[in-house]
């Protein structure tokens, strides 16, 4: 049977919110950062943390499948970029690491990088503490095993000085049309820059923005406990959300109506789709959805399309569409597929 991938479940407030997702970033205080590690000591931080996370399934956490170095190429890499599982810049950088990754997608680990442990939870919706209070529990499970680099100064010992202290970067992934629409992003990037957060495209700092998809995530990591970064995190995310479905009021329910039925038409029955027409329209359905003008299509569904309808994810599972031409006609037939079944 197989196992339902977290971005196909339902979350709080996931009409807005898209994803959350939390990363702890640790070493172990008895062997070198991965800038100066050798090979003996890369094994022994695996063996410490696959020993650790060995029967993570019978804790009521998910099963971790443990991927060697030079098990996952590069395409695989890109797609799991696509997905949020790995950062973009490593998934280009051919860098082999040890990678642990749960079935559904939710818990992702990659040892022996920028750190010894790079931890990642995700979930769908607003789910901030749920994501973290897993976290924890893996990562109280690799402390068990050896003692992590700590200072009582400076907190967490990363090799990035961004991450000291808690070494914790939580991220939720928001749907902000109306705000786009009416020119509220950049002000609103100013405002929560000035409270310790980040507001950037869709794949983090640096990135465009796609669909509408804005991150908003932590920059401070130092001199404040991992509760109040997640309550902080939180409190700024509601007040968007409100924002958000306030901008909403402003816009023509005949015009939004009619937006997302054409987005939802050109989906159920595009021959061939880019992924500048799959993502606009999937954000103008989100919103007829969000604002109950389209009822017989599902959060759920739109969760799945765009996840799995990107370049390199559909090479990956369609190794035939080895060009754009082809992966545009693959791309549209998958779709109308997932969308007649609704």
């Amino acid at each position: 049977m197989e196992t339902t991938k977290w971005y196909a479940k339902r979350g709080e407030q996931d009409d807005l919110v898209v994803s959350t997702r939390v990363r702890l970033a640790r070493n172990f205080e008895d062997v070198p950062f991965p800038c100066r590690i050798t090979p003996s000591g890369r094994e022994e931080v695996e063996r410490r943390v696959c020993a650790a996370l060995l029967h993570t399934g019978e804790q009521g956490l998910p099963a971790l499948g443990v991927y060697e170095p030079g098990a996952i190429h590069s395409d695989a890499r890109r797609a799991m970029a696509e997905r949020h599982l790995l950062s973009r810049e490593f998934a280009e950088s051919g860098r082999q690491r040890t990678l642990l990754l749960s079935e559904d997608e939710s818990v992702c680990l990659l040892l022996c990088d920028c750190d010894h442990v790079r931890l990642q939870v995700m979930a769908a919706g607003l789910e901030l503490s749920a994501a973290a209070a897993a976290a924890k529990q893996l990562d109280d499970l690799i402390a068990a095993e050896r003692p992590y680099a700590f200072s009582n100064r400076w907190g967490y010992l990363t090799e990035s000085p961004t991450d000291l202290g808690t070494g914790l970067k939580a991220s939720v992934l928001l749907h902000l049309p109306a705000l786009e629409a009416t020119g509220g992003i950049e002000a609103l990037a100013k405002a929560v820059g000035k409270i310790g957060l980040s507001f950037s495209g869709t794949f983090g700092e640096g990135s465009g923005v796609s669909g509408s998809l804005y991150q908003l995530s932590n920059q401070i990591t130092m001199g404040i406990e991992e509760s109040a970064v997640l309550e902080n995190l939180r409190s700024v995310t509601l007040q968007l959300i409100a924002q958000e479905k306030d901008a909403r009021k402003a816009l023509s329910p005949l015009s939004t109506e009619d937006a997302a039925y054409r987005a939802l038409g050109l989906l159920q029955n595009a021959r061939i789709l880019t992924v500048r027409e799959f993502t606009d329209a999937l954000s103008r359905l989100r919103l007829g959805i969000s604002m109950g003008l389209i009822e017989n299509v599902s959060l759920q569904t739109l969760g799945v399309l765009n996840a799995e309808m990107h370049p390199a994810t559909l090479l990956l599972r369609h190794p035939e569409a080895d060009s754009t031409e082809k992966r545009d006609a693959v791309r549209a037939k998958l779709v109308r597929e997932q969308l007649q079944t609704q």
